[in-house]
């Protein structure tokens, strides 16, 4: 049966099908023997060898899925041309995977990696919105007006966000912890919302996507695989409608 190259590399485990359309764009693939040079071809992995790299691809047998507790100072990628700590030096399988979004080198929290090129696409679709909370200490005392800002969206300079929650939790002298939900993922989204209201993020991280939730006893540079459930949550796209 034939499918698209670049789902068919995902399946692979190269990367995600979007990155995968660059890796061909790149001109790093060759279907028996030839580069493909443009996006569209089809390709039936019975009959037609995949190289990436010049290093024959076949499909992943073992699916994994992981939760990380990532710690700040690691970029969430799997390798970097500038010699940053990626995801990798903490995560260590045979397989090759990959982060399902991302979070930012300054911060912290919980990551999904897998080697699942449909359920990364399930997840970071356009059209699907999982809820993802935030804990952050943020610089003066949030009130209920900028509260109610959080809640209609922000304009961040160049975009205006979707509705987002935000509820204080603990109030500092001249600083307060809150808990903030968003179910987007724009560069830096948080931080510029907490500067667009005046309280910039002095610190920030991710407690929970959707329905998988940051242990408590999965200390900062651990990992662990995720459940049966929580598998079969992602391979349903998560909250579709939250």
């Amino acid at each position: 049966m034939e499918e698209r190259l670049q789902k068919y590399m995902a399946r692979c485990g190269v990367a995600s099908r979007r990155k995968c359309e660059e890796i061909i764009l790149s001109n790093r693939v060759k279907v028996d023997g030839d580069i493909v040079k443009e996006l569209g071809t089809k390709i039936d992995s019975r009959v037609n060898e995949v190289r990436v790299d010049d290093k024959v691809i076949k499909p992943e047998e073992k699916k994994i899925y992981i939760a990380l507790n990532k710690p700040t100072g690691y970029i969430s990628s799997v390798k970097d041309d500038r010699g940053r700590k990626t995801l990798l030096d903490i995560v260590k399988v045979d397989e090759r995977i990959y982060p399902i979004g991302r979070l930012d080198y300054d911060t912290s929290g919980l990551i999904l990696l897998t080697n699942d090129g449909e359920v990364y696409n399930n997840v970071m679709h356009p059209r699907v919105s999982i809820n993802k909370t935030y804990i952050a200490i943020v610089k003066g005392i949030i009130n209920d007006d900028e509260i109610h800002k959080f809640e209609k969206g922000i304009d961040i300079g160049d975009y205006i966000t979707a509705p987002g929650r935000c509820e204080v939790l603990k109030k500092y002298k001249n600083s307060c912890e809150v808990a903030i939900t968003i179910h987007e993922g724009k560069n830096r989204q948080v931080r510029r919302m907490g500067e667009a209201i005046g309280h910039p993020v002095v610190s920030l991280k991710r407690v929970s996507i959707g329905e998988i939730k940051l242990d408590t006893g999965l200390k900062e540079g651990q990992w662990r695989y995720l459940s049966e459930i929580e598998i079969q949550y992602l391979k349903n796209g998560g909250d579709k409608n939250v």
